[in-house]
């Protein structure tokens, strides 16, 4: 968990140049678990060198940010949260959920959606994942540096979101069944684009 002392701005060139910027006050969640972070296993290697990231714009419910650290941890995918969020990023229901993981998950917080777009945008293809107007998972093909982005429990995204990304995604659901739980979805979509791009962490010496 990057933030607050362990604020960051990446540089660089080509597509790793000028990536994120985080809030410069001090992270109570940071600071509970950066301490235990050198006693926790690290992530396990990517396949190549690029890294696909997660998005969550605006969460709503502190335990679903809190299982989507987990998730991210586990597959050694970056995390980026879009605020503003609907609660105190310091809620202890964060802490519950993603239990140890959340000293060993990359995260980056966003201020606001002009700015993870401004800073993100440039540098990979944002591939949004919504109902309106999009294209089935299982026919989308993923690039291994794509950001998959998921809107808010409540209410998606807004428009502008909409207009700006460069790819719309659904998964496919039976008939009469309205929505998946937003982790729920970003594990499905990140087991398929993981799948295509070979990008599912791989223990050291399997090559």
């Amino acid at each position: 968990m990057r933030c607050g002392t362990h604020n960051r701005t990446r540089t660089g060139s080509g597509r790793g140049q000028a990536r994120s910027t985080v809030y410069q006050d001090r992270c109570e969640l940071c600071a509970r678990l950066c301490p235990i972070r050198a006693l926790l296993p690290q992530p396990l290697p990517m396949a190549d060198g690029l890294r696909m990231r997660l998005a969550l714009f605006q969460p709503d419910i502190p335990q679903n940010l809190g299982a989507a650290l987990r998730l991210a941890a586990c597959l050694g995918v970056s995390l980026d949260v879009i605020e503003p969020c609907g609660f105190p990023l310091s809620d202890a229901a964060i802490r519950r959920a993603a239990m140890d993981y959340a000293a060993i998950a990359d995260v980056t917080r966003h201020v606001s959606w002009k700015n993870f777009h401004s800073n993100t945008g440039s540098c990979h293809r944002i591939v949004l994942f919504t109902t309106r107007g999009a294209q089935p998972l299982d026919h989308f093909a993923f690039q291994s540096d794509d950001v998959l982005l998921f809107g808010r429990e409540s209410a998606g995204v807004p428009d502008e979101v909409h207009e700006a990304v460069q790819a719309r995604v659904h998964i496919p659901l039976v008939a009469g069944a309205r929505s998946l739980n937003v982790v729920t979805a970003a594990a499905i979509a990140l087991g398929e684009a993981l799948r295509q791009t070979n990008g599912f962490p791989k223990p050291p010496g399997t090559g």
